[in-house]
């Protein structure tokens, strides 16, 4: 668990400043993670499908959210 965990660190700190390059790198992370839900969902049973549909939907909310603040924060707009 500590090891599908770590990689989210990476982006933490430029996050947390708001940095608009690391919004843009983090959303293409967050498509593995994207991936590895829906693929386990897709394959497991009981409380393990559950638990990847919330990764599958929250991996996915954080790739818009990164996307739509990527943009707003665009140079000349």
């Amino acid at each position: 668990m500590v090891l599908k965990a770590l990689p989210l660190l990476a982006p933490l700190r430029g996050m947390l400043h708001g940095r608009r390059y690391t919004a843009q790198w983090s959303s293409m992370l967050m498509l593995a993670y994207l991936t590895e839900g829906i693929v386990r969902a897709w394959s497991d049973h009981g409380a393990a499908r559950t638990l990847a549909g919330a990764e599958a939907a929250l991996s996915a909310l954080y790739f818009a959210a990164a996307l739509v603040y990527a943009r707003q924060t665009a140079p000349g707009r």
